[in-house]
């Protein structure tokens, strides 16, 4: 599902890195969804939730201080996107992972992508450009 393209490059070596473990964990993500193998998901699927969580906040901190460093003048409405993200890791229903861990996640695999694919071309590569 999160497939890293030459586009998503920002040529900022570590934010690439970054970008590409966020894919490499959101992969695992969908394979674990996919996999019809695997009845009860549920851990697992709180454990890379909550490794995903803490790497976007790491990578949101130092993508934050890279702003800060090169004077970006956009840097309040960039960290307002970030927050907002982070939010809706926080406001997740666990409830409904329990109860329908497939149909959940997948919706939120969508809101993630998504996110991840528009916020990377679109504000990061605003950054990127100076």
């Amino acid at each position: 599902m999160f497939e890293w393209k030459k586009e998503y490059e920002t040529k900022v070596d570590k934010i690439d890195e970054q970008h590409k473990k966020l894919f490499e964990i959101g992969n695992r993500l969908y394979e674990l969804i996919k996999n019809d193998l695997v009845i009860d998901k549920y851990d697992k699927i709180m454990d890379i939730i909550v490794e995903l969580k803490n790497y976007t906040v790491f990578h949101f901190q130092f993508e934050e201080n890279y702003m800060m460093e090169i004077g970006y003048k956009k840097f309040l409405s960039h960290k307002v996107q970030h927050d907002d993200f982070i939010k809706k890791f926080n406001d997740i229903d666990f409830k409904k992972i329990d109860n329908s861990q497939d149909k959940y996640m997948l919706e939120l695999m969508n809101f993630i992508y998504e996110w991840i694919d528009g916020h990377i071309l679109g504000t990061d590569m605003q950054y990127v450009q100076k």
